[in-house]
């Protein structure tokens, strides 16, 4: 058994690389092989966003504060809130990010394939975050 304390872990600013808009990333766990789990509380500042990317095998999203975005390539613009639980399927193309108004945290948990967890594509164009969304909160 090993516990993780609150707070013993730093902070990472998202990579401009990966991220548009300021994030915070948190480390919460990155479990030794066997175990292929990972996951990170992730803070998006208002209009925040990932660049689109896949994960080998699929994500989970827990929302936990604020009022967020998600998009699978080709679909809607969904709006996210605190409770909301989001899978995305194992090589589907989306992002995910922070309301235009309103920052979001979001817990991201991931399985890692070959010790990798993603695979970043380009970035999330101001066009793109902008579009009309369903269920705008």
């Amino acid at each position: 058994m090993n516990i993780t304390r609150a707070g013993s872990q730093p902070s990472a600013r998202g990579s401009i690389g990966t991220f548009t808009g300021t994030v915070r990333i948190d480390p919460l766990f990155d479990q030794p092989e066997p175990s292929r789990i990972l996951g990170a509380s992730v803070t998006f500042e208002p209009c925040a966003r990932t660049f689109w990317h896949t994960h080998p095998l699929g994500q989970t999203l827990i929302v936990t504060a604020g009022r967020g975005r998600v998009q699978r390539w080709g679909g809607p613009i969904e709006a996210i809130q605190p409770g909301d639980v989001v899978w995305i399927e194992p090589g589907e193309k989306h992002w995910h990010g922070a309301a235009p108004s309103t920052a979001m945290t979001h817990v991201a948990i991931v399985e890692k394939l070959a010790g990798s967890g993603v695979d970043w594509i380009e970035p999330v164009s101001d066009e793109q975050y902008n579009e009309a969304i369903l269920g705008e909160l």
